[in-house]
């Protein structure tokens, strides 16, 4: 039987910062990662941003994260079936027993399929290394695409494809795209990048049912209407993978539950990424599926795993590139909140705050303002002592 002192299920961005993590503390100990995907760890957002829109980015040079430099043992294609507290061994679906002295499931989450349709070479639940393959072939063929979902991956994937000249629809719940996270105007501005760029925007809208074809997929729209294309993209979020840990008997609540410092109630698993629900020292429990959070709970969970025992104490950013615009947030930003706008230039450069129902700032957003996360993470941290009235002005759009 196999066994590592550090045993990480999963093999994302989590799962390369656990490694790196680990190292930082212990540079000996064996290291596996078990991953059901056939690719070593790799930077997602490129999936749906650079590998799009910059000719010169490589797969080698700006994807792929090179985690064999941590000297881990893989075990790619590969799912894990069961965990054994008790014994410190997990068992894979292809029968193989692997033990550990520390587990850390960084499983992350499953995508959310469009109704009807099971994924196939036309039916991409955008996520992997694999999907961005298959789309880039259709692409590069001039295909027309379908996208739904008016999120980070339905927006960047259809303003990636239209800019490498496919014939694009977007299909969103929201009235106006982005309407659910930008006020009013914004959202406007925003959507009206797409239709400028020559997207077709199909708003207020939801998949009722879809029918793959011999050449195409057909989508009925819940208004009756339909959409033809030679590919479906679904940008629908995902579900945490937390089966495993239920069938292990660890506390489940919209993800695995941590402690601050990434355990579970078992003191030998930990969990990190996407599928971890923790306290966040400033904006209380919550789930967080972005990469900065990937990057940096991965190594704090890799330091624990080694024994450092420290709290995982970061707030994570996240962010969002479409044609001309980048956006980064942290915390709650929600169209449901009120907000106080402070704008450089007009719904070009500036800074939206969010407030919950006392007023008091619950996220910040930064429009093509770079840098600035760390000032958003301090008004966060000092809500209580910021009025509404003070906000413009605290941070700067320069």
């Amino acid at each position: 039987m196999t066994h590592h002192r550090h045993l990480i299920i999963g093999g994302g961005m989590v799962a390369d910062s656990a490694a790196r993590g680990v190292r930082e503390l212990d540079p000996d100990g064996t290291i596996g990662i078990i991953s059901e995907d056939v690719d070593r760890p790799y930077a997602r957002p490129a999936l749906s941003k650079k590998l799009w829109t910059d000719p010169d980015f490589s797969w080698d040079d700006g994807v792929d994260l090179h985690t064999e430099e941590t000297g881990a043992e893989f075990v790619l294609g590969t799912r894990v079936e069961s965990i054994d507290r008790a014994a410190k061994t997990v068992t894979t679906a292809d029968g193989q027993t692997i033990g550990y002295d520390r587990l850390l499931l960084a499983t992350g989450g499953g995508p959310r399929d469009l109704p009807g349709l099971r994924p196939s070479d036309r039916v991409l639940s955008y996520r992997s290394a694999a999907d961005y393959r298959t789309l880039r072939r259709h692409a590069d063929a001039g295909a027309s695409v379908v996208v739904v979902g008016g999120s980070y991956i339905g927006t960047e994937i259809a303003a990636g494809l239209v800019q490498n000249g496919a014939r694009v629809t977007l299909v969103t719940p929201d009235d106006v795209l982005g309407g659910h996270m930008f006020p009013a105007a914004l959202a406007a501005v925003f959507q009206q990048r797409f239709v400028d760029a020559g997207v077709e925007v199909r708003t207020g809208s939801r998949v009722a049912s879809g029918e793959e074809t011999a050449d195409g997929v057909v989508l009925t729209l819940d208004d009756g209407s339909t959409v033809t294309a030679d590919v479906a993209v679904a940008g629908l979020g995902i579900d945490p993978a937390t089966q495993l840990a239920e069938d292990a008997g660890l506390a489940v609540e919209d993800g695995v539950r941590v402690s601050a410092t990434l355990s579970t109630d078992d003191p030998a698993v930990y969990a990190a990424g996407d599928v971890a629900s923790y306290p966040d020292r400033l904006l209380g429990t919550r789930r967080v599926e972005h990469v900065d959070n990937a990057q940096q709970q991965g190594r704090q969970a890799g330091r624990n795993l080694a024994g450092a025992d420290e709290p995982y104490e970061h707030t994570p950013m996240f962010y969002s590139s479409v044609f001309d615009v980048r956006y980064e947030a942290v915390g709650v930003v929600s169209s449901s909140l009120r907000t106080v706008e402070d704008w450089a230039e007009p719904h070009e450069r500036g800074v939206v705050y969010h407030l919950d129902a006392d007023d008091l700032v619950a996220g910040v957003l930064l429009w093509n303002v770079p840098g600035k996360t760390d000032d958003a993470r301090k008004v966060l941290a000092e809500a209580h002592a910021l009025t509404p009235d003070m906000l413009p002005g605290t941070i700067t759009a320069d």
